[in-house]
């Protein structure tokens, strides 16, 4: 649950207005009031005898009777929201909440009948909004100090009760999150992210691989960021800040982001960090790029935190920097869910006790980042089963985090860790489908000889049982899968893979048969990220060999095939003593 208090204002029924208008980015579905300072007010929303404008001047009346100097920007405003994974609140639990926070920032304390008036508005399911005036009923201004942290105190007490994701407050890790007008400015753009969040993807990508500040700044340009270094007088660098091209404000100058305003370790002392300790690695062939990174890797989850707490913070930040990295050069087809993962880790990254640079773990991390940012060009062109094992050492790492986090009562980070782990493993598995596909060899058909004997007719595509294909493709698991909440998740795929002329049996044995399924949490879901990836390699496949066809028939350098003929099957290099009779479409 996170409160967040907006900027102040003047116009009470403006904003109510909004409140309960459509919105400007997001959707609102039924606003109503779910409390108010008085519990006899009526919502205008569903009662004919108020107004919004009745309402503004029912809380602004007592800005009008103070006694002193009215407050230049007497709107009061705070939005509370909570996480999308949490359960949706009933309004009676929300009209709670409301009144908890109006209690803690001062502005209505519990008993006082002279308090700030306020209402709380709620037109989503995971937030409310909360609108009060800065002056009381007996003619004073309300102390409001440290409210904001007053109220981020009681969102902790009501996850905890409500059974919500439990965040965390002021151990400054948290990451510089974009302010409400760059998000609509965003918007109005057509872009996916705010400039801010752009920013600090670049940046850290950058500082993840620099080994020093010239190629750190160089990095930053060739990424397509503006630059701007500030130097001290006796020519020293100490600080630098970064703009997209485009992106200006209201007078029509660029907006900078300083390093530390992007995250707490993006300011240049804590990227500098990054390379006191130099690297040795020289380039690498791509199998070699992967394997070697590997084991460093593995070697040092095994060291993880040995070294006490401060080193295992170093340990950390290294491994979230060899998480950036691994999202840039991983395979297309997983390069999104390792982003994301990044994104995730990002929080688990930073501790919040000092660090140490001298940990083995955070050597043989940073020397894998080298490894594998050095050979980028040829790591990326390898295929999808090349970087299996790295992404299982990676797993496995940051699960040595997580487990480092809990021992230290790093709640935060230990939950944004798991997170980035689930995000990992998801991609291990649909690589290892992905991998699965490429060495698939269909079996020879039967349907028509079959069909010739028995006399019946197949099943129309979509139309066959796949619990029927489940039990016969993975018999030891097909009870298991069948009773999994992800089952229906499944037999979509299934279905899918039968609709594209495949054989859904065959699909899932191999995907199966390519790793493991015993430690699995669920079958089900492990078996629908590896046919997410069978599908992907088995689509760009026959668009890559759709394409190579269409460029000869249409003047490519290879020879014309004539109309009606069958195309040879593709078969990997070295296969030839496989080779069967040519098979028919």
């Amino acid at each position: 649950m996170m409160p967040k208090k907006a900027r102040g204002g003047n116009d009470t029924s403006g904003l109510l207005h909004y409140l309960y208008g459509p919105g400007r980015r997001d959707e609102h579905v039924d606003p109503h009031l779910v409390a108010a300072w008085d519990p006899g007010i009526d919502d205008p929303a569903r009662s004919p005898d108020m107004t919004l404008t009745d309402l503004a001047l029912l809380l602004d009346a007592p800005v009008h009777a103070l006694l002193g100097r009215k407050p230049r920007e007497h709107v009061y405003h705070v939005a509370v929201r909570n996480a999308p994974e949490d359960r949706v609140l009933s309004d009676a639990e929300w009209a709670r909440v409301a009144r908890e926070m109006m209690h803690a920032a001062g502005v209505a304390p519990h008993g006082d009948d002279q308090g700030c008036r306020w209402v709380a508005v709620r037109h989503a399911d995971d937030h409310i909004h909360i609108v009060a005036t800065r002056a009381r009923q007996d003619g004073r201004q309300p102390d409001i100090s440290w409210d904001i942290v007053k109220m981020h105190d009681v969102a902790r007490r009501f996850e905890i009760e409500f059974g919500l994701r439990r965040l965390a407050h002021g151990d400054r890790t948290a990451r510089k999150w974009p302010r409400t007008g760059e998000a609509e400015k965003a918007a109005r753009r057509g872009l996916q992210e705010t400039a801010r969040e752009t920013l600090q993807r670049a940046v850290r990508e950058a500082a993840a691989v620099a080994t020093s500040d010239a190629d750190f700044f160089t990095r930053l340009g060739a990424a397509g960021l503006r630059v701007k270094q500030r130097i001290a007088p006796d020519g020293t660098v100490t600080g630098y800040s970064v703009a997209l091209p485009g992106d200006r404000d209201q007078r029509q100058q660029p907006v900078w982001f300083s390093g530390s305003r992007l995250a707490p370790d993006l300011s240049l002392p804590r990227v500098r960090e990054r390379w006191q300790q130099t690297v040795a690695a020289g380039p690498l062939t791509p199998a070699e790029a992967w394997t070697t990174a590997e084991a460093k890797v593995r070697q040092a989850a095994a060291h993880l935190g040995a070294g006490g707490l401060h080193q295992g913070a170093g340990d950390v930040a290294a491994l979230g920097d060899l998480v950036v990295v691994a999202a840039v050069v991983s395979p297309r087809l997983v390069r999104d869910r390792i982003r994301e993962a990044a994104r995730e880790f990002e929080r688990a990254s930073r501790a919040p006790v000092a660090r140490s640079l001298e940990g083995q773990a955070r050597a043989l991390y940073r020397e894998s980042a080298q490894v594998l940012s050095r050979s980028a060009a040829a790591v990326g062109r390898s295929d999808t089963a090349a970087a299996l094992g790295f992404l299982l050492a990676l797993v496995m790492a940051v699960e040595a985090s997580r487990r480092w986090h809990e021992a230290q009562e790093h709640r935060v980070q230990a939950h944004a860790a798991g997170r980035a782990g689930r995000l990992l493993r998801e991609a291990v598995e649909v690589t290892a489908g992905a991998a699965a596909a490429r060495e698939y060899r269909p079996r020879q058909k039967k349907a028509a000889t079959a069909r010739a004997r028995t006399g019946k007719r197949p099943a129309a595509a979509g139309k066959r049982p796949m619990a029927g294909v489940v039990q016969q493709a993975v018999p030891a698991h097909a009870r298991a899968v069948l009773a999994d909440p992800a089952w229906p998740a499944l037999r979509t795929r299934l279905a899918q893979i039968e609709r594209d002329g495949e054989d859904p049996a065959e699909a899932l044995a191999a995907v199966a048969a390519r790793r493991e399924l015993h430690t699995a949490d669920s079958v089900a879901e492990v078996l629908t990220w590896r046919l997410d990836g069978w599908r992907k390699q088995r689509s760009a496949a026959a668009s890559g060999t759709s394409a190579s066809t269409a460029s000869e028939g249409a003047g490519g350098t290879g020879p014309a095939r004539r109309a009606g003929a069958t195309a040879p099957t593709w078969r990997p290099p070295g296969d030839e003593q496989r080779k069967g009779p040519r098979r028919t479409r």
